[in-house]
């Protein structure tokens, strides 16, 4: 039992990672560019577009960092308190992804599309899907599934790399199951962020797209919650 518990939890984990590539794709060939999830990579654009750099807006930076920031807050005490009161907190922590993805899409229909130049309502979405990603991290980080961090996968390649036969790192751990989730969190990630932007290459509206990844957020949510749990401490 606890062995398909652990595996539907890293499927859900891999799962999101795909997410999170699909929503960089949006925030930065469409929305900004602006990193949403990848806070990292949003940090250094910010600092890029204070130094100068005119195809980076200082504002899309800021609402991103902000929407994070609260999503961050917000998501830690509300999955706390979903776990004090016995419901299953991972599951309301992803349907509540998926509702701030949905009404994003919703905010930017009409409105939101590739190329533009960014308007106040590109920077009420920008904020809401970092929300979203906010809020996830925090649910990454209570799961707690090794190596796959869902929104970088910097961890996963240097795990790999490191516990390979090239590497040889003892501290790190090895075998198939590690490798093959390690791997996954790579593929996932690139499968998403490839699919996003073929999408956004072929004209498909930005709304439509955040509508399409707040409903495969739903599905795995739907899906994770009819998995059984072990126990009341357990994962989600």
């Amino acid at each position: 039992m606890k062995s398909t518990h652990g595996t539907a939890l890293t499927t859900t984990m891999v799962a999101l990672t795909a997410v999170t590539g699909m929503v960089e794709a949006i925030s930065v060939l469409a929305l900004g560019p602006v990193f949403t999830a990848v806070q990292t990579g949003n940090t250094l654009f910010l600092a890029f577009a204070v130094g100068g750099a005119r195809t980076l807006s200082v504002a899309a930076c800021l609402a991103s960092l902000a929407g994070f920031a609260l999503g961050a807050v917000l998501g830690a005490r509300f999955e706390s308190h979903e776990d004090s009161v016995g419901r299953r907190w991972l599951v309301m922590a992803l349907y509540g992804e998926a509702v701030l993805l949905a009404v994003a899409g919703l905010v930017a229909w009409g409105v939101v599309r590739a190329g533009e130049p960014p308007s106040g309502r590109h920077y009420v979405v920008i904020a809401l899907v970092a929300f979203a990603m906010g809020m996830r991290n925090v649910t990454t980080m209570r799961a707690s599934v090794p190596d796959v961090p869902t929104t970088v996968v910097t961890r996963s390649m240097t795990a790999l790399l490191g516990g390979s036969p090239l590497g040889l790192d003892t501290r790190i751990p090895t075998g198939t199951r590690n490798t093959l989730r390690r791997v996954a969190a790579v593929l996932a990630m690139f499968a998403g962020g490839l699919l996003g932007s073929w999408l956004i290459h072929e004209a498909v509206e930005p709304p439509l797209l955040l509508m399409g990844t707040a409903a495969f957020v739903l599905v795995v949510a739907f899906l994770y919650s009819f998995t059984p749990r072990p126990s009341p401490s357990d994962h989600g």
